[in-house]
């Protein structure tokens, strides 16, 4: 699935250059150099938001936009190959930020236009150090197969594979010769590797490289002692492991500068080296952009343009970190480092939602042209959830009158891949893969306290307060919005949970408990609004009625507006009958029932104003179907919103201005045409003591 990209220009424009074009100093996609934006130190451009807002999509269109071009390499910081060694390597000999380094290397080794390969001595020569370390009690083989892996690059049929090939026996003859002889181990391969370093390349570079390490502290002058050092230092752990790390990561930036040095080198390569690391926040990345920034403070430089994309919005990770918005950097960074704070050396910038024009160029749908706007307002521009659902209409067009249709509709990702629905599969990457079954219950709940309740309920009983404390911090942490009255703040994740929830039982009987539960758990007079809510959550609409009904001639016209406003976003997944209880038809009633057209099957209450009662009825269902994300807004419905406002303003002589402003904002407002979301107002209605 590759619609492209939009919203984005700031990050690619050519004509003015967009950021990226800026700092690597090449056009993408092109062989053309751009002129430098920072000619000497340059920032660490850090994408942050929560999932879904595209910062993967933006990091694979750069790699794309760029390979062939410039060396380039992207590693998704998530991935299991940074989670634990590999079955036969010793934990102590092994680091996720080292095993980035090393397929950081393989990627950027990779020919470009103009210019050959580039090699890594320094790096071979301390990632060999590393995994010697682990070479106890090791076969010849292993430790071969190890070797080869670092010096080659994984560019096999190179022409330096063969001697490669050869330097990586000589060292795994020499580690075995150590490992049952009476000789050390780990310096018997370091002084392998450095004899093959200076016996293998006779240039000046590599010779300098073989000798990189007599800097390392302590080393006093002799690179073999600086090697052993960090091999030593790497097995400790701890802050001593960090210090060989930084000292690796520093070796990989060494070479890289190497490659660029001197006239020709110039001439052959266009544009700086770009380094993509996405997921910032786990794996080796924490640890690689520490080792890089802290460089750079202390005025080691170096020429590498890293991009990267981070869950969140980087407070804990780079809390000095200069922030800026995307349009912000659209032309410029205005970007100058605070000396002192090293995280000041990363550029934080904050992708936005899309526009409505942007999804509108993404969905198309002219055979649904409202669908762009319902699918708008149903994902609050989130890029995923945009692109999922336009996906969903292309494969099944005849469900794109139904936003809630093309969600439930089986959709497939690539050719090879199996088909799902398209709710779950935006929540298998929207949410926390091992929380998915806790958060598709507190999806439910509006804080804390209903969430316990909930996990009470319907979760397991070593899922309690705690997990639930755990369970909201890694959302915050993750940039998931904070809304109040909502234990999940984003409103399109909260819809596919909640959807979720609905359809996890053939009978519902899980969205049925929750709801009670939450019904019981809001018993309390003084907690009305969010009973009501529930209620009307199972089709039970009657009570919701009455409450509005009642409090219209002694509320403050204000805080009865936010009450009708808060109780009309009650979710609704298909129809009720007359009692509330679901039923198998797929038919929607609260159209009809704003509309008028069951006004006369409608029994009123004895002692009550009929016609009070079923304006508010007809007002209360008006708004209850125009803020459903899941459907296609009638516009027959807003115009009765409209009306039936009006007709309340007349009996509010002292108000009439408010109910008239929101006779004429809210139909706009809730069929998504502004871009203001309905659930704004949630938390102001539970604020202002009335729910």
């Amino acid at each position: 699935m590759h619609r492209g990209l939009h919203g984005r220009g700031a990050l690619f424009d050519v004509e003015p250059a967009g950021l990226v074009p800026r700092i690597v100093g090449l056009r993408p996609y092109q062989h053309r150099a751009l002129p430098l934006e920072h000619s000497g130190e340059l920032p660490f451009v850090v994408l942050t938001g929560a999932r879904g807002l595209g910062k993967s999509a933006v990091l694979g269109e750069l790699r794309d936009a760029y390979k062939g071009h410039t060396p380039v390499a992207l590693v998704d910081c998530e991935e299991e190959q940074f989670a634990a060694p590999p079955p036969e390597r010793p934990a102590e000999s092994w680091s996720p930020v080292a095993q980035a380094l090393l397929v950081v290397a393989e990627q950027l080794a990779e020919p470009v236009t103009g210019a050959g390969r580039i090699t890594f001595p320094r790096l071979m020569s301390g990632l060999v150090a590393v995994a010697a370390g682990g070479w106890g009690d090791a076969d010849s083989e292993r430790i071969r197969r190890e070797v080869e892996r670092i010096l080659l690059l994984n560019e096999n049929g190179s022409w330096i594979s063969g001697f490669a090939g050869r330097w990586a026996g000589k060292v795994a003859a020499k580690v075995v010769a150590a490992a049952t002889g009476t000789g050390p181990l780990v310096s018997g391969a370091i002084e392998a590797t450095l004899e093959s370093v200076a016996e293998g390349f006779t240039s000046r570079r590599h010779q300098k490289a073989s000798v990189w390490y007599r800097t390392y502290p302590n080393a006093g002058g002799h690179a073999q002692r600086g090697l052993i050092l960090l091999s030593g230092h790497f097995r400790a752990g701890g802050t001593s492991r960090e210090h060989a790390e930084r000292y690796l990561v520093r070796a990989l930036l060494s070479d890289l500068t190497e490659a660029y040095a001197g006239v020709l080198p110039r001439m052959q390569r266009l544009g700086r080296p770009l380094v993509l690391l996405d997921d910032l926040q786990t794996g080796p990345g924490p640890g690689l952009v520490e080792a890089v920034l802290r460089d750079r403070a202390e005025g080691i430089a170096d020429q590498v343009a890293f991009v990267a994309g981070l869950r969140g919005d980087g407070r804990e990770l780079l809390r000095g970190g200069v922030r800026r918005e995307l349009a912000a950097v659209a032309r410029h960074t205005e970007w100058t480092p605070d000396p002192a704070v090293p995280s000041s050396r990363a550029l934080l910038v904050a992708l936005p939602p899309l526009s409505p024009d942007d999804t509108l160029h993404l969905v198309g749908a002219p055979a649904a042209p409202r669908l762009p706007a319902a699918v708008h307002r149903l994902t609050g521009g989130n890029p995923l959830g945009v692109a999922l659902l336009a996906e969903s209409a292309a494969q099944n067009p005849e469900r794109a009158d139904s936003p809630a249709d093309l969600l439930t509709a089986d959709v497939r990702l690539t050719d090879e891949g199996p088909a799902a629905p398209a709710y779950l599969q935006l929540l298998d990457r929207l949410v926390p893969r091992d929380r998915l079954d806790e958060l598709t219950v507190l999806a439910a709940a509006h804080d804390y306290g209903s969430a316990c309740a909930l996990a009470a309920a319907l979760l397991p009983d070593d899922f309690g307060p705690a997990g639930v404390r755990a369970l909201q911090g890694r959302l915050a942490q993750e940039g998931m919005p904070n809304r109040y009255g909502q234990f999940v703040g984003d409103r399109f994740t909260r819809t596919l949970l909640l959807l979720r929830l609905h359809l996890r039982d053939a009978d519902h009987s899980g969205w049925r408990t929750a709801q009670e539960t939450l019904i019981d758990f809001y018993a309390a007079e003084d907690q009305a609004g969010f009973r009501l809510y529930r209620q009307l959550a199972l089709g039970l609409a009657d009570p919701a009625v009455a409450h509005l009904r009642d409090a219209f001639p002694v509320l403050d016209t204000p805080v009865w507006l936010r009450r009708l406003r808060f109780l009309g976003t009650a979710p609704y997944f298909h129809a009720h009958d007359a009692e509330g209880h679901d039923f198998a038809g797929h038919g929607d009633l609260r159209a009809a029932v704003a509309l008028g057209r069951t006004d006369a099957d409608q029994r009123v209450p004895e002692g009550v104003d009929a016609v009070l009662h079923l304006r508010v009825r007809r007002l209360l269902h008006a708004m209850w179907h125009l803020s459903d994300p899941l459907v296609l807004p009638d516009p027959r419905v807003g115009d009765r919103l409209r009306f039936e406002l009006e007709q309340l303003s007349n009996l509010r002589p002292a108000d009439n201005a408010l109910l008239w402003q929101a006779s004429r904002a809210w139909p706009a407002v809730l069929a998504g045409r502004p871009s203001a979301d309905p659930d704004d107002d949630e938390g102001d209605d539970q604020r202002s003591g009335v729910a």
